[in-house]
């Protein structure tokens, strides 16, 4: 079953593979709930500076964020509607899966002949 969703493969894979490292995660999270720098960021983790900007990279390369001049700082914001997206892509393969489970509930439900 072919999967209609408006996200190209290329932007699905880019989504998930961001969604894959847990500080981008954690990132993702600060970053819906408040706007913040690059360089607050990067005071929150074990890592450089340079590390935490190349996490936030990649997740501005899939949408998830964006950054936006502030006077001298690079703010980041979390974008809830390419979180929407995805989530309609997952809504999308557990209707799938639904459907299998509906379909195996209904011929277990069957009358089995006794030939």
């Amino acid at each position: 079953m072919v999967v209609d969703t408006e996200l190209t493969d290329d932007e699905v894979d880019r989504i998930f593979r961001a969604l894959a490292d847990a500080t981008r995660r954690d990132i993702i999270r600060r970053t819906l709930v408040e706007e913040t720098s690059v360089s607050e960021l990067a005071g929150t983790y074990d890592m450089s500076f340079a590390a935490v900007s190349k996490h936030v990279a990649v997740l501005e390369g899939a949408g998830l964020v964006t950054k936006h001049p502030y006077g001298r700082e690079r703010r980041v914001r979390g974008n809830p509607e390419a979180i929407r997206r995805a989530q309609r892509l997952l809504d999308a393969y557990e209707q799938i899966w639904r459907n299998r489970i509906g379909r195996l509930d209904a011929l277990l439900d069957e009358p089995r002949s006794t030939d």
